[in-house]
């Protein structure tokens, strides 16, 4: 039998509930409750149903379910590349030179077409002469007419979120790795329903009147109070946990980072995420057939897609070093030297643009600075990589400079923070010379947090500097990780307020 004293505790809310739960025959969905006009709001519902279900009246059921959305409504339409680029090959006569289907495709969408088209069959590359040649395989021609597998998926999309039980996994798969084409959509339904306790208490009598929670001056004054139904507290009830305010995670983390270097007298620099490909690269003696220059590796503009570089001076100085190694007794990388390239406007990809922007400006040694920067590469999202990501970057002028002294300085940065196990083995950069990367034991494997070594001749010689240049570029995000036990990078920017509400302070 149901409690008096249970019954006087019940909310307005659950009241509601257990009587409209009842006209239902005892289970409903909160849609349900919402169409009939018992509720506005499915919190209100839900709400009232965790009592309810707290105090054994009522019982609740959830399932979800998840769905495929097309989140480029476009490429129907459109067509996939491979689509379009068996069009253009079929109008050229089943055959078509690699040049002139990328004027038939601009932007570089012949370049995801032709891996597509070899990933499916439906084409193969033939050398004719010096150039390159597409032509159509048998799969292809059968292809004109009819319908790829994952072209009928996105049509099916087109119509309307596809059931994650009714779609290709692999097809699913292929579709996610074209950046920005599909999403997923979580769809979850619940059903509440009465036990026998809340039948018996729906039963009752119970009377629908509004109920008062905050006594104040105008409902004593109006003398409202008398007809009033006062809410009964019950101080055995569920209290939600009171969490302070704090900062994020890597605010915090960012601030100890900056007062470490500031400790040892070093000076904050800064850049702009926007630069020519001349100082993120061809500076720092990058050569200009590099792989990092790549499309897949590097995030270039449309709007600028150029940013002129004014001092001449110092573009002819490049340009040489580049060809011919110029006065500082290199040989270069030898061929021609493209200005064309180096205006290129792209989103820097290390923030060691500014520590040669800083060294342009402040030349003379003795010069300590440091930077906590974002930057952005074209990577891959798993446990350890993202596309954009922050790094911990420092340089050091001095006449007494040596690769001993950047080592010391790398251990003694990482016994700060707490880690003093790093592995440090020999790297290979174009803009240092020796150079590092330092490692630590994560995860039940090797994780790189970074690199370093002393900036070469080549990088320095176009602002006369002549002393020892130290530089290093840390990894910010893997540094939390390995200060949190993070196993998964993604986990530093998802918004969990929980996860966030129970992070140590300190």
């Amino acid at each position: 039998m149901v409690n008096a004293e249970i019954l006087e505790g019940l909310s307005y809310n659950e009241k509601r509930l257990l009587l409209a739960l009842a006209d239902r025959g005892g289970a409903a969905s909160p849609a349900d409750m919402i169409a009939d006009g018992r509720f506005d709001l499915e919190v209100e519902i839900m709400g009232a149903a965790s009592w309810l279900e707290s105090k054994g009246m009522a019982s609740i059921k959830e399932s979800s379910e998840k769905f495929y959305v097309l989140a480029d409504a476009g490429i129907v339409e459109s067509g996939l590349p491979e689509r379009v680029a068996i069009r253009c090959i079929d109008a050229a006569g089943g055959s078509m030179d690699m040049n002139a289907l990328a004027d038939a495709m601009p932007g570089g969408a012949d370049k995801i077409a032709v891996g597509w088209l070899k990933r499916k069959n439906l084409a193969d590359i033939v050398k004719d002469g010096d150039s390159k040649k597409l032509v159509l395989t048998d799969n292809g021609r059968s292809m004109l007419s009819s319908e790829m597998p994952d072209e009928a998926l996105l049509k099916r999309m087109a119509q309307g979120p596809v059931p994650e039980k009714d779609a290709d996994p692999k097809i699913v798969k292929d579709l996610k790795g074209r950046q920005g084409m599909i999403g997923e959509k979580i769809v979850t339904e619940r059903e509440i329903s009465l036990t026998d306790l809340g039948k018996e208490a729906a039963a009752s009598g119970i009377e629908l009147k509004p109920q008062v929670t905050d006594v104040t001056d105008r409902l004593i004054q109006s003398g409202e109070w008398k007809d009033a139904e006062f809410r009964k507290y019950d101080i055995q009830t569920f209290a939600p946990t009171v969490t302070p305010a704090k900062k994020h995670p890597l605010s915090r983390l960012g601030a100890q980072v900056r007062r470490l270097f500031t400790d040892m007298g070093f000076t904050e620099m800064s850049s702009e995420y926007v630069q020519p490909a001349f100082w993120n690269l061809d500076i720092l003696y990058t050569p200009q057939d590099h792989p990092a220059r790549d499309l897949q590796d590097t995030f270039y503009l449309e709007n600028p897609p150029s940013i002129h570089i004014d001092d001449e001076r110092l573009v002819e100085m490049v340009k040489n070093i580049h060809e011919n190694g110029g006065d500082t007794g290199s040989t270069g990388w030898g061929g021609t030297w493209s200005r064309e390239k180096a205006e290129s406007a792209l989103l820097r990809t290390h923030s060691t643009v500014s520590s040669i922007k800083y060294i342009a400006e402040h030349p003379d040694a003795p010069q300590k600075a440091f930077s906590i920067s974002r930057i952005f590469r074209k990577e891959s999202i798993d446990a350890t990589h993202l596309p954009e990501f922050t790094q911990i970057e420092g340089i050091v002028i001095d006449e007494n400079a040596d690769f001993n002294m950047l080592i010391s300085i790398i251990r003694e940065f990482y016994a700060r923070m707490g880690f003093d196990q790093i592995r440090i083995r020999p790297a290979y950069f174009p803009y240092t010379e020796p150079s590092l990367e330092l490692e630590v034991f994560f995860n039940g494997k090797w994780m790189e947090l970074g690199g370093a070594g002393i900036f070469r001749p080549e990088v320095l010689a176009p602002f006369g500097v002549t002393s020892p240049v130290l530089a290093w570029g840390f990894g910010f995000e893997r540094l939390a990780m390995l200060k949190w036990n993070i196993k998964d990078i993604r986990d530093l920017y998802i918004s969990d307020l929980d996860n966030l509400k129970s992070n140590t302070i300190l």
